[in-house]
């Protein structure tokens, strides 16, 4: 298990994830764009906010990515299948609270059940398992975070 293993697998991971979640709305399966949602956290220029989004979700794939890293120190083994659980896991907490919930909550540009009438939100709230963003969004998700898992895991087990 090595750290520089942690590193290529989060980068590759979160660059497979991104390109599963871009792939798939521009298949029509799902209209959610993350790092379009992140980037609108800081500006309201929607080429910007794609720029700086992009940016902080390789960063945050970098520090979930050394998540998994202390997951599998702790246990003392990591591999693909279990790197591809804690994706499922990561998938499905993202998708039911981080964003789901607490987004709405702190994005100053996003609607939220406490948005009043005369409030003008820039982005639709999520919704129960992102079903906001098209009905295929739970999976398309969940099975991008999967991904995402099994590379960091394969990748951090190299050379055991």
């Amino acid at each position: 298990m090595t750290a520089w293993g942690v590193v290529a697998g989060g980068f590759v991971g979160t660059l497979v994830l991104t390109t599963a979640l871009r792939a798939a709305s521009e298949l029509k399966l799902t209209r959610i764009d993350l790092p379009f949602l992140l980037g609108t956290v800081v500006t309201v220029n929607r080429t910007r906010a794609k720029a700086i989004g992009y940016l902080m979700h390789f960063v945050n794939g970098q520090i979930f990515a050394f998540g998994y890293y202390a997951v599998f120190l702790t246990i003392h083994y990591s591999s693909w299948w279990l790197g591809a659980l804690l994706g499922l896991g990561h998938g499905l907490f993202a998708g039911t609270a981080l964003v789901n919930i607490l987004l709405p909550l702190v994005h100053p540009r996003m609607g939220s059940p406490m948005t009043s009438a005369t409030d003008v939100a820039l982005l639709e709230p999520p919704g129960f398992l992102m079903l906001n963003y098209g009905p295929g969004t739970p999976v398309v998700t969940g099975l991008a975070h999967v991904a995402y898992g099994a590379l960091i895991g394969g990748f951090a087990s190299v050379g055991n």
